[in-house]
């Protein structure tokens, strides 16, 4: 049991070893408190996971709706292992919330179905400003990972 335990702690590693790896981040500047602590968070992850500094891109967009375009970019150039999307998207009192947070998120997904390239999608969708502070650090480090994880998966099938 101890040997398995310890065996699931080693693959989990290099399932999150980014050595090697070429990771593009796209942000929205929009509600860009948030957005840059998830953009730091994010980036300070991906060198912890062992991407190089040099091997981070990070583009800034004005909002949500233009992060899918900018990911479309970069997917077709075919010169990075994954994407990260950043972005933060308050409730406010009309359905403009619910068209941007519906339309981001579907462009990134197209794009990632599309391109085959993995996407981290941490274009954060919540009620109030408290809701995304509390998220905006966790979010970031969690679509580091997911980016590199997502990178290793696909280049192992």
């Amino acid at each position: 049991m101890f040997g398995a335990d310890k065996g699931n702690i080693d693959a989990q590693d290099q399932r999150l070893q980014g050595k090697g790896l070429r990771i593009a981040l796209v942000q929205a500047r929009f509600n860009a408190d948030i957005t840059d602590a998830l953009a730091q968070a994010c980036k300070q992850e991906l060198l912890v996971l062992g991407v190089a500094e040099r091997d981070i891109h990070h583009l800034t967009v004005p909002g949500a709706l233009e992060v899918p375009v900018a990911l479309q970019a970069l997917a077709e150039r075919a010169k990075y292992d994954a994407l990260i999307a950043l972005g933060c998207i308050i409730r406010g009192e009309t359905y403009h919330f619910e068209l941007v947070a519906n339309e981001s998120g579907a462009g990134v997904t197209r794009i990632a179905l599309d391109y085959q390239i993995p996407i981290a999608n941490a274009i954060l969708t919540t009620e109030d400003l408290a809701q995304a502070q509390a998220r905006q650090i966790d979010k970031g480090r969690d679509a580091a990972r997911v980016a590199v994880e997502m990178a290793n998966l696909l280049e192992s099938i």
